[in-house]
């Protein structure tokens, strides 16, 4: 039986080796990415008591981003995104009608900085969250093509929340799943009886290299 428990102790503390060399080997270490997704967005207008939400649109967001370990839990993560934003049942006015319904594409440059959790038995798992800021770079109505960037606020900011998960492809790479959501505190009209907020969210894939 003491060969059996001795034989045990001595697995387990080489098995916690090995885990504990692998995880200290994430600290100082930064990986880069390259990702792709779908996204879902919409505004809601919080200040009036009206409660207004619109309807979603679809975009797509594409970018890359850097991630800086502190230990083999936590990480600083950055990216940087171009970002499809808007919403759909909005309307303006034209000369032919009084309103009309139509969809708003709103496109940024995205920068979130978000602390990075790392969680799971090989920390395979992700969990961040932290402030983002947008720049607009075009605003359009799609039904007629007509420009709005004159009507919308120059940047956006907000919290930006994630999770997902990577799974190893080579000693070097990494492919990876997440959902990540994005909740704007800044007004996105210059000018506007309420306070109208972007929201968004996305399913992205992408690769991570060492």
């Amino acid at each position: 039986m003491k060969k059996i428990l001795t034989t045990l102790v001595i697995v387990l503390s080489f098995y916690s080796l090995s885990y504990a060399q692998q995880f200290s080997q994430q600290v100082g270490r930064t990986e880069f990415g390259i990702g792709v997704g779908y996204s879902s967005a919409y505004i809601i207008e919080s200040n009036t008591g009206y409660g207004y939400s619109s309807d979603f649109v679809s975009g797509f967001n594409v970018g890359v981003s850097a991630d800086h370990y502190f230990s083999d839990r936590w990480s600083l993560k950055v990216k940087v995104l171009y970002d499809q934003k808007g919403w759909g049942n909005g309307y303006i006015s034209t000369p032919s009608y009084d309103y009309q319904d139509v969809k708003f594409k709103l496109n940024y440059i995205t920068v979130p900085v978000m602390a990075n959790w790392h969680f799971g038995r090989t920390r395979n798992w992700y969990l961040n969250f932290g402030p983002y800021v947008g720049f607009l770079t075009s605003a359009k109505e799609t039904t007629d093509n007509i420009d709005v960037k004159n009507s919308i606020n120059s940047v956006d900011g907000g919290i930006a929340l994630g999770i997902g998960i990577k799974i190893p492809i080579s000693d070097k790479a990494k492919f990876f799943i997440e959902y990540d959501g994005q909740g704007g505190v800044v007004n996105v009209f210059k000018q506007s009886d309420g306070t109208y907020q972007n929201l968004r969210e996305s399913f992205n894939i992408g690769i991570n290299f060492q």
